[in-house]
């Protein structure tokens, strides 16, 4: 009896699709939002948020009145185009912002001007942490499916890291003695710069939750 040798089937690479969750977007894509965050930071930078008092109050005597947060918007343009643009265009449009403000003073976009001497300001190094924050932020918002608590847990972790470098940065100017040495004076600035602010970012990053993930669900990705 003759047996016939069963031919060899050719395995097939398994074909490698793009996930709907975790887009691949293109260099123009990554360019365009690079861009838009720049501008979003630099205008956020001048602009104040405020909340009001209750929807039930308003009918009172009092109306409806307007509390300042006592921030910017700045943090909340950092994230935002994170979880927009990832992580790359996140980078990149702080890259940009700070590079300006060092090198262009005359623009005068960070909040207290700009120019090489910055970097001995108490908030340089939180001007630093945008650029790991974003990368942060954008990493985490694209890794998973664009949900609402998906990108709240990206935009806090882009604010923790923010914070981070910012307190590292201030140590490091205490201890060099750029700024005024003592422990005291440094917790006071760790409490001027991330300890009081934290409430009204926190606010800004529900805000940049909310509108990132009715932004990423109008434009499908």
């Amino acid at each position: 009896m003759s047996t016939k040798n069963p031919r060899r089937r050719k395995r097939s690479r398994p074909i490698r699709r793009k996930s709907a969750n975790n887009p691949n977007l293109s260099l123009p894509y990554k360019l365009l939002w690079a861009v838009v965050g720049l501008f979003l930071t630099i205008g956020g930078t001048f602009m104040e948020p405020s909340t009001t008092t209750l929807p039930w109050n308003w009918a009172s005597e009092s109306g409806v009145q307007t509390y300042a947060l006592g921030v910017t918007f700045q943090v909340g343009a950092v994230l935002l185009v994170g979880c927009l643009g990832g992580k790359q265009s996140g980078a990149l449009s702080q890259i940009i912002y700070i590079l300006l403000g060092l090198f262009l003073p005359r623009f005068r976009i960070f909040t207290h001007g700009g120019g090489l001497d910055y970097i001995i300001e108490p908030t340089f190094g939180y001007l630093l942490g945008f650029i790991p924050g974003a990368w942060i932020c954008g990493s985490l918002a694209f890794r998973t499916k664009p949900t609402l608590e998906a990108l709240a847990f990206s935009c806090f972790c882009g604010l923790f890291t923010i914070h981070l470098l910012g307190i590292i940065y201030l140590i490091g100017l205490h201890l060099f003695g750029f700024i005024d040495e003592g422990f005291i004076a440094l917790l006071q600035d760790i409490l001027q710069y991330s300890l009081r602010p934290l409430f009204g970012q926190s606010t800004i990053v529900c805000g940049v939750s909310v509108l990132a993930f009715a932004l990423r669900r109008i434009m499908f990705y």
